[in-house]
C-alpha cells in the first residue's frame, strides 16, 4: 500500500496534497486501471485527514475522470485513452461491454502485422459481409441412402434457429453449390469428410454438428426384463439400424427389437400393439402418440413412450446460432 504523506505546515492545502499524490500514483501506474482505492477510513488513519476531506478529494478525482465510483463496491481507477476501449458509446456496446475490447485486440493484432487501418476495415467488412451472405442460405447435407436423418436435422434446426433450412444429398451438393455464391453447409460428424471434400474447393464453409449420445436411453434398456419388446421409431433409417446394433451388443437376444420410420404405418401400428417400450425421436413423437391413441381399444397395456433429446447437441446448436449471427 502506498504511503501518502501530508505536510501540515505546507502552504499547499492538505486536500490538494492528497489529490496530487493520488493522481501521481495513477499516472505512474502504482494505481493501475481497475485498482480499488483505499477506503476513506483507511486513508484517514494513514494521513490524519478527516474522512470528509478524503471524500472531497475522491469526488474531485471522479469529476476529473481519474476514478469512478461503483455503488456498494468502492472507488476504482478508470482506464484512460486507448485503455478505455472504443470511444463509441453506442447502445450495442453498452449491451456488450466486452465487445469493444475484443474488437480492439483483433485490430491491434492486424496493425502489428503491418495492415493499415483502411486494410483492416476492408478485412472486417469482408468477413461480416461473407458471414451475412452465408447465413442467408443454410444447407443440411446427408447421404441419399438416409434422407431421414437429414429430415430430422432440418426439423430440429428450423425449430431452434427459426430460419428456413434446405436439405440436399451429398451426391447433389456439388451441383447445388455451383449455383450459389455463398452458403453454410451443416452436416453430422459422420459425414464431415465427404462434405468437406466437396465444399472446400468452392470456399463454402462447413459446420459439423455433434449428435446426442443416447446415454439415458441406453441405461434404461440395460434394465429392461428379458423378452421385453422395444420399439424404435425415427425418421432416420440409419439411426434405426444403429439402435438395433447397439441393443444387440448390450442384450444379445434378450430383447425383441422392432424399428420403423413413422411413414411406415403398418410397422408403426405393429410396434404400438406389441412393444412394452417405444423410443422415438422428437420429429416422430406426435405420430407415435396419434397411432397409439387410435389403437387404444386394441391394447391391454399401453407401452411406455420415451421421447429422446434433440439429435443435434445443444452446444452445436449454440455454435450455429453464433456463426449465423442469430444470437
Amino acid at each position: 500500500m502506498i504511503q501518502f504523506r501530508i505536510q501540515p505546515d505546507s502552504e499547499i492545502p492538505a486536500s490538494t496534497q492528497l489529490f496530487n499524490q493520488i493522481r501521481f500514483a495513477i499516472a505512474s501506474r502504482q494505481y493501475p486501471p481497475g485498482y480499488k482505492l483505499p477506503s476513506t477510513r483507511a486513508l484517514a488513519m494513514q494521513t490524519g485527514l478527516h474522512r470528509n476531506t478524503i471524500s472531497k478529494v475522491y469526488r474531485q478525482l471522479e469529476e476529473d475522470g481519474f476514478v469512478e465510483s461503483l455503488a456498494g463496491s468502492g472507488i476504482y481507477v478508470r482506464a484512460q485513452g486507448h485503455e478505455g476501449g472504443s470511444r463509441l458509446q453506442s447502445p450495442i456496446l453498452q449491451q456488450y461491454p466486452e465487445a469493444a475490447k475484443v474488437l480492439q485486440q483483433a485490430l491491434d493484432e492486424l496493425l502489428s502485422q503491418g495492415c493499415t487501418l483502411h486494410q483492416a476495415r476492408e478485412i472486417f467488412l469482408a468477413e461480416i459481409d461473407w458471414r451475412l451472405r452465408c447465413s442467408a442460405r443454410v444447407l443440411v447435407a446427408v447421404p441419399s441412402q438416409d434422407m431421414g436423418v437429414g429430415e430430422l436435422m432440418v426439423y430440429e434446426l428450423e425449430e431452434a434457429l427459426q430460419i428456413p433450412v434446405q436439405l440436399v444429398t451429398i451426391q447433389e451438393l456439388a451441383a447445388v453449390l455451383d449455383k450459389t455464391t455463398s452458403a453454410t453447409v451443416v452436416t453430422s460428424r459422420y459425414f464431415i469428410n465427404d462434405v468437406e471434400a466437396i465444399a472446400a474447393p468452392k470456399a463454402v464453409r462447413v459446420i459439423p454438428v455433434d449428435i446426442y449420445d443416447y446415454t439415458r436411453e441406453i441405461n434404461l434398456l440395460k434394465t429392461l426384463p428379458k423378452d421385453n419388446c422395444v420399439g424404435i421409431v425415427s425418421l432416420s433409417s440409419g439411426i434405426n439400424h444403429q439402435a438395433e446394433v447397439i441393443l444387440h451388443g448390450l442384450r444379445g437376444d434378450d430383447l425383441l427389437v422392432m424399428t420403423t420410420q413413422p411413414k411406415d404405418t403398418y410397422k408403426l401400428q405393429a410396434i404400438v400393439k406389441r412393444a412394452e417400450v417405444i423410443i422415438s425421436d422428437q420429429a416422430s413423437f406426435a405420430i407415435v402418440q396419434a397411432t397409439l391413441q387410435a389403437a387404444a381399444d386394441d391394447i391391454i397395456r399401453p407401452p411406455k413412450l420415451i421421447k429422446v433429446e434433440n439429435y443435434i447437441g445443444t452446444n452445436s446448436i449454440n455454435l450455429l446460432k453464433r456463426e449465423l449471427g442469430l444470437g
